[in-house]
């Protein structure tokens, strides 16, 4: 059965960037594998939304601005527990660029997350602090739109976070699954998986929307 993409309906493009891509700092396996499907599955769709890592080069969540930790190690923040990550998506650097492989010319809007030196921001709507917002609800909402469909990197980070909070806002959320690849770094993506059905996250195949 095929799922057809009404005129209303928005696919949303997750951190599609050099730095998760191969030879990125912090590259997801098989990242540049999805790009071409992206590319596709956009076409279908009248509405697109990018989201875009934007780090300063000295945000909290890089293991290089704590003395003595590792990449991946966690340590407590204000707002809980934060992984540390290799330094990615700095902004003005070629790693923080969204690859020129994905062809949307017609995506509508980028939203720009985790620039705010202090919080860290997987969710394309709002940062990890779980209050400061990025207004992607709001553009949304303004303009009624459909279902969202989310794509992109990584599975078990910035694209289960944007598809909760979809979910969490009211809106009728559907992951792509073979559009995304994940970091799968100590259980995250069964995890991911198992958050995003507990919130009603729905979960399809690219050919169902394809044909």
């Amino acid at each position: 059965m095929t799922i057809a993409i009404q005129p209303e309906d928005v696919l949303v493009v997750v951190d599609v960037q050099y730095d998760f891509l191969p030879g990125g700092s912090l590259a997801v396996a098989g990242g540049d594998e999805i790009v071409p499907l992206i590319n596709k599955l956009a076409q279908k769709f009248r509405n697109v939304v990018l989201t875009q890592d934007w780090h300063p080069a000295d945000h909290i969540s890089f293991a290089s601005q704590h003395a003595g930790k590792a990449p991946f190690e966690t340590i407590e923040l204000d707002y809980g527990i934060q992984v540390l990550w290799p330094d990615h998506c700095v902004w003005q650097t070629r790693g923080a660029e969204i690859s020129t492989d994905l062809d949307i010319p017609h995506a509508q809007l980028i939203i720009r997350k985790g620039y705010n030196r202090q919080i860290d921001s997987y969710s394309g709507f709002q940062e990890a602090d779980r209050e400061t917002l990025t207004g992607l609800a709001g553009y949304l909402n303004e303009r009624d739109v459909g279902r969202l469909f989310v794509v992109g990197l990584a599975t078990d980070f910035c694209v289960a976070w944007t598809a909760l909070d979809g979910a969490a806002g009211g809106f009728d959320v559907t992951v792509i699954e073979d559009a995304t690849r994940a970091i799968n770094a100590d259980g995250s993506l069964e995890k991911a998986w198992a958050d995003m059905d507990e919130a009603g996250v729905a979960r399809v195949m690219s050919r169902e929307i394809l044909g």
